[in-house]
Order: C-alpha cells, then sequence, then structure tokens
C-alpha cells in the first residue's frame, strides 16, 4: 500500500490522523476541492497551497475526453501536467452514471456513455477506468462502482450493491501501480443497512488501502444521510482511511466526523461562489443583495485569508455574476473556509477539545442556545 495512516488524536468516534501519500503527509479531517479537469476555477495551484489545500479532485471521465489520458502519461501524469506539488486523488467515472444518466447505458460490462463532446459512444469498464487513472497518476484512485441515486428503491439498489462488489475484483486486478497509487473501494447499498452491511463486510474482506462511502447527498434526508454514515464507519476498519464522497456542507463534515469519516469532497464551496455566496461562520452571505451594496465590513471580519483582509463585501457585491474577479475572490475565501475548518477539526480533536469545538460551531451556524443538540454526536458510541 502506498500511504501510511496514523491516528493522533481520538475523541470517541471521531479521529485526527497523518495520512502519508506518495506526494504529500496529510492530516485529517480534510477537505477537497474538485477539479474536474485539472483545474480549480479561477485558482491558481500556487493559492491552492497558499490556502491549505492538500489534496484535490480530478475527474477520469471527463479527463479521459480531454486532455486524455496519453496526453498526461506522456507529459508524466496530471499532477505535474497542472503543475501541482501535492496529493490528488481520482475518481472512477462511476458518478456520471447519475449526473449524466440521459447519457449512459449500464450493463455488466461497464458503462456506455454518449459524449457530451462529440456524441460518440464512450464505453467505460472498470478495466478501462483503472488504466485511465493509472495513466493520470493520482496518489489515490477510486474503483468503478454502479452508482445510482439515494432516493431510487427497489431490485435496481441490491443490483447496483451486488455489482459493485463484482466490479472491485476486476479494478484491483487491472490495477498495475499499487506501489504508488492507492485503489480505494466504494461502499454502496442506497439506504438499506442491510445491503450496505454486505458491501461494507465485502470491501473489507479485499483489505484495500481505503474505503469510501458513495451513494449519498442524492436528495435523502438528513438523518437518512448520516445514519448510513455512521453505520459504514462503525463497520470500517480502524486503521485506514474513510471517505464521505461528494459531502461539502460545513455542517455535514462536522457530524460526519464525528462519526469518525476522514476525508470529504464537493463542488459546493466553488460552485456557491460563483453564484454570489460566501461561506461564513454563521451560515452563507448572499454579496448579490442590496444590502451588500454599502456594506464595507469584510465578508467574514474573524476571517484571516486575503480576501477578508483586503476587499469589503461592497466591493465584491460590484462584481459578483457581473466579472471574473468576483467569483475568483469568492471561490479564494470558500476555499479557505473549508481548509481552516478542517485544520479546525483537526486541532480540537487532538487537543482534546472537541467537544466545545462542536457545540460553538452549531450555535453559531444554528443559533443553538444550549448544548442540548450536541449531544447525540458527543456521547460515548
Amino acid at each position: 500500500m502506498a500511504l501510511r495512516f496514523e491516528i493522533l488524536g481520538r475523541f470517541n468516534r471521531a479521529r485526527a490522523s497523518r495520512l502519508t501519500l506518495p506526494h504529500f503527509v496529510c492530516q485529517t479531517p480534510l477537505f477537497m476541492p474538485v477539479g474536474t479537469q485539472g483545474t480549480i476555477k479561477g485558482l491558481t495551484t500556487s493559492q491552492l497551497e497558499d490556502i491549505g489545500c492538500q489534496i484535490i479532485l480530478g475527474n477520469t471521465y471527463h479527463l479521459a475526453l480531454r486532455p486524455t489520458p496519453e496526453l498526461l502519461d506522456e507529459v508524466g501524469g496530471l499532477p505535474k501536467f497542472m503543475n501541482w506539488p501535492r496529493a490528488m486523488l481520482t475518481d472512477s467515472g462511476g458518478f456520471q452514471m447519475v449526473s449524466l444518466l440521459h447519457l449512459a447505458d449500464i450493463t455488466e460490462k461497464g458503462v456506455t456513455f454518449q459524449s457530451p463532446v462529440d456524441g460518440k459512444p464512450m464505453l467505460l469498464t472498470p478495466e478501462e477506468s483503472i488504466q485511465i487513472q493509472n495513466k493520470i497518476g493520482a496518489d489515490i484512485i477510486m474503483a468503478l462502482d454502479d452508482v445510482i441515486k439515494t432516493t431510487t428503491t427497489g431490485a435496481r439498489v441490491k443490483e447496483a450493491m451486488e455489482r459493485t462488489l463484482r466490479w472491485i475484483d476486476r479494478c484491483i486486478k487491472a490495477h498495475k501501480r499499487p506501489h504508488d497509487q492507492n485503489l480505494f473501494g466504494i461502499v454502496q447499498g442506497g439506504l438499506d443497512p442491510e445491503l450496505r452491511d454486505i458491501c461494507v463486510k465485502g470491501m473489507v474482506e479485499r483489505n484495500l488501502p481505503g474505503y469510501a462511502i458513495g451513494g449519498l447527498s442524492g436528495g435523502e434526508d438528513k438523518n437518512s444521510f448520516w445514519r448510513v454514515v455512521a453505520q459504514c464507519t462503525a463497520a470500517l476498519p480502524e486503521d485506514k482511511p474513510r471517505y464521505v464522497m461528494g459531502v461539502g456542507y460545513p455542517l455535514d463534515i462536522v457530524v460526519c466526523s464525528a462519526l469518525g469519516a476522514d476525508m470529504y469532497d464537493c463542488v459546493y464551496p466553488t460552485r456557491t461562489a460563483r453564484f454570489g455566496t460566501a461561506l461564513v461562520p454563521e451560515g452563507v452571505l448572499k454579496l448579490k443583495n442590496r444590502d451588500m451594496a454599502d456594506d464595507t465590513r469584510p465578508i467574514d471580519p474573524t476571517c484571516s485569508c486575503m480576501v477578508c483582509k483586503n476587499y469589503t463585501r461592497a466591493y465584491i457585491h460590484c462584481l459578483v455574476t457581473k466579472d471574473a474577479m468576483g467569483s475568483q475572490l469568492l471561490s479564494y475565501h470558500n476555499l479557505y473556509y473549508m481548509m481552516q475548518l478542517s485544520r479546525n477539526l483537526h486541532s480540537s480533536i487532538v487537543e482534546k477539545r472537541f467537544p466545545k469545538f462542536v457545540c460553538d460551531f452549531l450555535h453559531r451556524m444554528m443559533k443553538i442556545i444550549t448544548s442540548s443538540a450536541c449531544y447525540p454526536l458527543l456521547m460515548p458510541q
């Protein structure tokens, strides 16, 4: 395995760790920005380093279309191509089964997509997904899984879970770079506890470097979402990283960290920035609103990022949705917020003040007056 996972601190199920990957030593809990085609829109790689980004995520399906895995392999991999010196994770392309469902046909062999670029059919098999990711060269690569919407019910949920288990064996067999790339399996099973248990057990039997919890954040209610995370983290190995896929709301990251998860990714911080919304401790701040026009305060007076030190709400109000500079500044701030949240989670666990951190976080974000709402997260489990 091309990683080392060391737990540095705990509080009940929450843990802070050091994750050593081929290209960077990370600390968890951590958030990974999504750079679909080798870029976080509007930001340079040096800016991402400045804000403390540890891992960025690339999309196998889109990278296979452009710039192509052959070119990336020729130049030494995506990290070198985009001048990124730290760690990288690539997804398998499986999520496009949901996001591009109208273009996809799923069979046991793989997924046939109609390319949104030229309309030609493109077959993505487990073997092809791994071969592409081997050429892209990320530190962590994801197995191709059969992804369905979380709200799907009936026989299709069982079919997708069982196919995911069959496909993981094909992915393992196809993986040619286990010495420098870590293949993570993905737990599927929808909202069905029995199916999730079967899938967790099957993945753990493969003794993979790490495990992801997939198929969430697709429209299910929070209680169902958190229940699945709690169930899966309780059954996954203590000595391996746990990655909840597609999660980017700060509240969800705090809750999932309390439940024992380590890694997260989502387009939310940068996508919401492009629509003029900033992340702040109280929730969100909509810079497009009229009352921002003459507000000369920083986005967040408690934030030490470059944007909050140098620009006012009024200035950004003039830019949002009208000038690229507005989305760039908000993307920088939002990702800084996510990186700081990750750092605070890590340090609060290591320094044994996690309960206070969670209660303070909920008090500011949700206006909770007492600590009663923190109780389920902070009780021994």
